[in-house]
């Protein structure tokens, strides 16, 4: 059994990684009665932690919000990642948190060992960050959207659609998804009954959010994976399935996660899943990655493909005048 200055530690710790605890699985992870944690429970209220009761058929814990930030405690992974991530913020996509970066990241490393500030910089000194160029996004409305994602709470905002109109939704929030160049919502809109995935930088919370929801199946496993194929597939007029004879990996180099889905074959080919609103642009597209193709559907990209390559031979015959 842990000393009780640790057990009080390793307790402050599971607090701060989800919401509500119940004080049987508080319990059993600090392997102790009911009781102890419930005395544990008030030596951190005596600390100044605010701990609240919660409601329910067999009672609980949650860490609410005080006067001043309780101590985080981090294990080795999460220092590094929460490092890297502060270093990296200013070149990010969220707009106005260079300077409290920097404010955040010297607390931080202040207090790393010496086998982990190593890392840090190792990691560091080998990446370099290219300027975005694509639309922020408000820290505020991160975090609104995340801690409804975290609390089950509905959201209301206004969006904007991608001809400039604007609406009124309704979700209940599941997971925040970044490609890299933008922050996407993914939730289920009730006004629609169906899940949606919506750009953050051209969303407006509403506040106070909504009530509680029990939270529905998600409707895919790999959250990154689906929004992807949304996103490069399912918001277009034509969906295109074609094999590349090229590695997957190799492939990857020029395609990106919101452009189509790769999926392998074998060592030497992979298929891509793609969405386009012109054929024709399906078509120059794929003559450009460098490889051989086959294409699967829809059986009209085929002509086209046909069509742009008889151009394009007219094209070379005229140039070069044979």
């Amino acid at each position: 059994m842990l000393e009780t200055s640790a057990r009080l530690l390793r307790l402050l710790s599971l607090l701060q990684t989800r919401r509500d605890w119940s004080g049987a699985d508080l319990a059993d992870r600090l392997g102790v009665t009911d009781r102890t944690v419930r005395r544990d429970v008030d030596k951190l209220r005596s600390l100044g932690y605010p701990v609240h009761a919660t409601t329910g058929t067999t009672g609980g814990y949650r860490l609410g919000a005080g006067a001043a930030l309780p101590p985080l405690l981090l294990d080795d992974e999460e220092a590094v990642a929460v490092a890297i991530g502060l270093r990296s913020a200013s070149g990010g996509t969220v707009t106005g948190i260079e300077e409290t970066s920097v404010r955040a990241l010297a607390k931080l490393e202040q207090v790393l060992p010496a086998r982990l500030r190593n890392r840090v910089n190792a990691l560091h000194s080998a990446m370099v960050a290219l300027p975005g160029r694509g639309p922020t996004v408000d820290p505020d409305t991160l975090a609104t959207i995340a801690s409804a994602c975290r609390d089950h709470q509905r959201l209301r905002f206004d969006y904007q659609h991608r001809d400039g109109d604007h609406s009124l939704r309704q979700v209940e929030p599941l997971r925040l998804v970044h490609t890299g160049r933008r922050w996407y919502l993914v939730g289920f809109d009730l006004d629609r009954d169906d899940w949606r995935t919506f750009r953050v930088d051209r969303l407006t919370p509403r506040t106070p959010t909504g009530p509680r929801f029990t939270p529905r199946e998600p409707p895919a496993d790999d959250m990154a994976a689906y929004t992807a194929y949304g996103l490069s597939n399912a918001a277009y007029r034509y969906q295109a399935v074609i094999t590349l004879h090229m590695p997957m990996a190799q492939a990857a180099e020029h395609i990106t996660a919101t452009a189509g889905v790769l999926e392998p074959l074998d060592d030497t080919s992979c298929t891509l899943r793609a969405g386009s609103n012109s054929l024709d642009g399906i078509a120059i597209w794929i003559s450009l990655i460098g490889c051989d193709f086959q294409v699967h559907s829809p059986p009209e990209l085929v002509d086209r493909i046909t069509g742009v390559a008889d151009r394009l031979s007219r094209a070379a015959h005229r140039s070069t005048g044979s």
